[in-house]
């Protein structure tokens, strides 16, 4: 009797123990790898479709076209006047008399060189006198020659190529866009040229 009593206590203890495994009691340190193993199995599944859930959509890749910049175009740059003195031409005159060796026209904006009453070269661009310093129309008489003057009353400008014919009044290189304070503005060539062709006693008309 008491080993059959003995094998029933076996038998249920056995079963008992099925019973506790199944439960997952973590007392049992198989039976804590266990779970900690269907833990671990379950997780990466969750994770899976929480990081599955917020990928974002998936989108096609965009071609970028190339941006094309269209450049206004530039200004057309404006014809430079010619730096040269026109030879005289048949039927050249001037207003200016015969003695002249330079004639002076205010109001056409032109100077020519002359000799025994002809033209010799020009009309040349000039500019003269603006408001309040006007250059005074007259016949005058060269009376100094400097190759580089400068100014005693504008902060010593430069007057390339200067020939006085009426106290502080000359011909000189100068602005053909801009008036002067009383001088005779001409271009680089026509200023040498005027200098080399003047002289001292050269009477200069000046015609209003």
């Amino acid at each position: 009797m008491r080993g059959k009593k003995t094998s029933v206590m076996l038998a249920v203890t056995a079963t008992f123990g099925l019973l506790l495994a199944a439960c997952g009691t973590p007392e049992t340190p198989q039976l804590a790898g266990n779970t900690g193993q269907v833990a671990s199995s379950a997780a990466p599944s969750s994770s899976t479709s929480a990081s599955t859930s917020k990928q974002p959509a998936t989108t096609r890749p965009t071609t970028t076209q190339p941006t094309t910049t269209t450049t206004p175009p530039k200004p057309k740059p404006k014809p430079e006047q010619k730096d040269t003195v026109e030879p005289a031409s048949a039927g050249n005159t001037t207003p200016c008399k015969d003695t002249a060796r330079a004639c002076i026209d205010l109001s056409a904006n032109k100077a020519w060189i002359m000799a025994d009453g002809k033209v010799v070269a020009g009309p040349v661009p000039i500019t003269h006198g603006r408001k309040g310093w006007l250059t005074p129309p007259g016949t005058f008489r060269v009376n100094v020659k400097r190759p580089m003057h400068y100014s005693s009353i504008f902060n010593n400008a430069k007057m390339p190529w200067s020939v006085f014919f009426n106290g502080g009044i000359a011909f000189h290189q100068g602005s053909l866009r801009e008036k002067s304070h009383g001088c005779i503005h001409l271009s680089p060539s026509a200023a040498k040229q005027f200098y080399n062709h003047l002289n001292n006693g050269d009477i200069v008309h000046v015609v209003p």
